[in-house]
């Protein structure tokens, strides 16, 4: 029977369309992918390509060379050197300068690795990237919103195979990510709790959509997930700011994360993804309402007039089938 839920965080509704409902095995990707070469001569996140990249604004090395690099896109949807000016409003017109960050992570020197099949070490180097970065970046007063992300595969968005992610720092913070924020402030002045927290009890204390938890963290299939497999990803201490996670965390979201991509990749094939690290604008880092996460979105079907018209998806599998397919994966 098919049925209509809503995530209490951010009140978005789902159809969970029991009766087309696929098995989470159905998901599997068939396909081959071509074997590729650990270094690609025209790749510009290639050792010995470092001239093809803007000079790089942190690396982490070894006695062998840089084990991860981070530089300004080359084709950067915004520009720290542009100008700050006060928005342009003329009628039905407001605008602002292009200003912004906009950085790439190249996770690896091996072009033909994946971020799965990579070393604990290594996703900790990239957590590590991605707090110095945002850090960094929050220092500057203009700055209101990091958006720290990663597309894997050409069905997430990806033009580039060798392993990296991005991030992107604006001015302004858009107002799906605002209403996120109200709704979370309207659950703690009812409830007196942070409702994020409040969904990490109910899942633990349900578990029929745990996939794993450490200490620090743990990850779940949305009870309203809007795709197949979407996963959020939590801490179990309540911060609002990606930037404020500390030394022993970042080890342990190493750990659980790699451990979610290998569930991935070798439950379902390496599927095309894309994950983002949802944390409170820089103005609001010290919230006691909003709870940062990591959302998991495996790309396992197609947006359409439905979804464009109501602005619900629809989703063919059960969440708590995704869960238990994905706690039962052998890694």
């Amino acid at each position: 029977m098919p049925e209509l839920r809503q995530n209490i965080a951010t009140k978005e509704w789902v159809v969970i369309a029991t009766e087309r409902a696929k098995r989470p095995e159905d998901f599997v990707k068939k396909q081959e992918k071509k074997p590729a070469l650990e270094f690609v001569q025209t790749c510009p996140f290639c050792p010995g390509n470092e001239d093809k990249t803007p000079p790089e604004l942190f690396s982490i090395k070894d006695d062998k060379g840089w084990k991860l690099r981070v530089v300004p896109n080359k084709f950067s949807a915004l520009l720290p050197d542009i100008p700050w000016k006060k928005p342009y409003l003329s009628g039905l017109v407001r605008s602002l300068p292009g200003f912004g960050y906009h950085e790439v992570i190249v996770e690896t020197p091996k072009h033909n690795l994946t971020t799965a099949l990579l070393l604990e070490s290594d996703v900790l180097n990239i957590i590590t990237s991605y707090k110095e970065r945002n850090l960094e970046i929050a220092k500057d007063k203009r700055i209101n919103l990091v958006i720290i992300f990663k597309n894997h595969g050409e069905a997430a968005g990806t033009s580039l195979e060798h392993p990296h992610s991005q991030l992107i720092a604006t001015p302004v913070v858009p107002n799906h990510i605002r209403t996120r924020l109200e709704e979370a402030m309207r659950y703690y002045d009812d409830h007196h709790t942070c409702v994020f927290c409040q969904m990490i009890e109910d899942e633990i204390a349900d578990g029929r959509r745990i996939i794993i938890e450490n200490k620090e963290f743990v990850a779940f299939v949305l009870y309203s997930a809007f795709s197949p497999f979407h996963i959020w990803l939590l801490p179990k201490r309540h911060f609002a700011s990606f930037f404020e996670i500390n030394d022993l965390e970042m080890e342990s979201l190493s750990n659980i994360l790699l451990d979610l991509l290998k569930r991935l990749y070798f439950g379902l094939s390496d599927p095309d993804f894309n994950y983002v690290i949802r944390q409170a604008p820089i103005d609001c880092s010290n919230v006691n309402y909003f709870h940062w996460y990591i959302s998991i979105v495996p790309r396992m079907g197609k947006s359409a007039g439905f979804e464009l018209g109501s602005g619900m998806y629809i989703n063919t599998s059960l969440p708590e089938e995704s869960g238990k397919f994905l706690r039962e994966v052998k890694i």
